[in-house]
């Protein structure tokens, strides 16, 4: 008589058994080793075997969670590049000359690229925390808010009871900082078609109030774009835009360069100009908080690393801050304006094709910023609203929410130097420094590296924070007042 012998239901050899029926039987590693017999398994077999099984554990225990986003409409590389280079280039990028004004030429280029690989560091900080929690707990993607809770949530017992808060504060934050920013956004497109229209009809200076009115009406239509995907074209019209405008604007700014003395220009400034640079360059420099849904519809490990899409669009982002920024503050001196376009003759017609492509880039750029906030907004009423009723609820709540934007818009008047500034300080140095770095902290808790080297670094960041969020949100107040 004679017995198969199954490993994973594979037959790897005959057994004789002497006085028995042939039989199928699974066996475990363990049972073949003390197994008797008169034939024995070869060697290589057992161990081919076993190296086998390790292996399937350890590939068992290797969690990839872009293997296992499921999505309609993924992005691209290019894709997401679009979208994170018009969530840091934004009307901001138009105010950095007045950073430069405020610091000098010299601490001006040096700080802008100290921020800018800060700012880099610190998105790397907030995806490296969602991957690693993704891969503990098995999940495809996790937002910004869902990432801070699912830190809390794994970190120390302690801390543990606070993920909710921790959730909350993030959405809070998300909401209010892209609320004010997009009405940021509708200030300047004011005030730059007002300043158009203006010059071929005077009495139109006046009329900033009722552009922004016709800009409600466009906004609501345009806003109920659901799809993240659908908006790549305007990404690309706003960036074609911007290229455009930026590129007549060197044109000005190399012209009027020519005419400069040096001497006229300071190299750095006094201590009471950082604060407002710092609040200006985060302010336009910052945009993390579409990093993790341009991440998350992402399906291949290409956006942290080198060169990932992160770190390309950063790149990219810097040589322009600190081009734009030190140029144009070269040009115009202490005449720079709160944005470097009101500097440009209006009389000139490529001055005017300047205004009008930079007001299309802000304005598509507003629909970009838009998706996050309405997101989670949405996502906390979807489960109190009828299937039924769902569609209707997204227009009304996509209307009001629009309509909330410009009425802080319109009560803001033409305060956008200070405003960008208040902006800067408070709410995207929160989001950009003070939560990333806290979650590294949280995340790695279990290991901060040879002499903590990681909670050290955190730590510095936070007091980074804590700097130009106190002094920053102390001028820029001062400022509205003297405005």
């Amino acid at each position: 008589m004679c017995a198969s012998v199954y490993i994973t239901d594979r037959p790897i050899g005959i057994i004789i058994l002497p006085g028995l029926k042939m039989v199928k039987k699974k066996l475990d590693l363990s049972s073949i080793k003390d197994f008797k017999s008169t034939t024995t398994l070869a060697n290589n077999d057992l161990n081919s075997t076993k190296l086998s099984m390790e292996s399937m554990s350890s590939l068992e225990k290797i969690y990839d969670p872009y293997e296992h986003r499921v999505l309609q409409h993924p992005n691209t590389f290019s894709g997401a590049l679009i979208h994170i280079l018009k969530g840091s280039l934004g009307s901001g990028l138009l105010a950095v000359p007045r950073a430069f004004m405020n610091a000098g030429l010299v601490v001006g280029a040096i700080g802008t690229i100290l921020i800018g690989i800060i700012c880099t560091h610190t998105v790397h900080l907030l995806v490296a925390a969602s991957q690693k929690v993704c891969r503990d707990t098995k999940t495809p993607s996790l937002g910004f808010a869902e990432t801070a809770e699912a830190v809390f949530n794994n970190g120390p017992r302690g801390l543990r009871s606070w993920s909710k808060f921790a959730k909350l504060f993030v959405e809070v934050s998300l909401i209010l900082t892209h609320f004010v920013g997009n009405a940021v956004y509708v200030v300047f497109i004011s005030e730059s078609i007002t300043k158009l229209v203006a010059y071929y009809y005077e009495p139109a200076s006046s009329w900033s109030q009722y552009v922004k009115l016709v800009l409600l009406l466009l906004l609501i239509l345009f806003c109920q774009i659901r799809e993240l995907k659908h908006l790549v074209p305007f990404s690309f019209i706003a960036n074609l835009t911007m290229v455009i405008a930026l590129g007549i604007t060197a044109y000005y700014m190399v012209v009027e360069m020519g005419h400069v003395d040096p001497s006229e220009r300071n190299l750095a400034t006094n201590i009471s100009g950082i604060p407002s640079f710092f609040s200006t360059i985060v302010f336009a420099m910052e945009g993390i908080g579409t990093i993790m849904p341009v991440e998350n519809t992402m399906v291949q490990d290409k956006f942290i690393g080198c060169p990932g899409v992160l770190n390309s669009a950063m790149s990219m982002v810097v040589v322009f801050y600190t081009a734009v920024g030190f140029c144009g503050y070269y040009a115009y001196g202490d005449d720079t304006e709160a944005t470097i376009t009101q500097n440009l003759p209006s009389k000139e017609i490529l001055a005017q094709v300047v205004q009008l492509c930079i007001s299309l880039a802000i304005f598509f750029t507003f629909m970009l910023q838009y998706y996050v906030p309405i997101d989670i907004t949405w996502r906390r009423l979807e489960p109190h609203v009828p299937k039924q009723r769902q569609q209707v609820a997204q227009v009304v709540l996509r209307t009001l929410t629009v309509t909330f934007i410009v009425g802080v818009a319109a009560a803001a008047g033409n305060h956008l130097g200070p405003l960008i500034d208040l902006l800067g300080a408070i709410f995207f140095s929160t989001l950009g420094l003070f939560i990333p770095s806290l979650l590294d902290i949280v995340v790695n808790w279990k290991d901060w590296g040879r002499w903590h080297w990681i909670l050290v670094k955190d730590l510095l960041l936070l007091v980074f924070f804590l700097f130009g969020f106190v002094t920053g949100t102390y001028f820029a107040v001062l400022n509205f007042s003297k405005g």
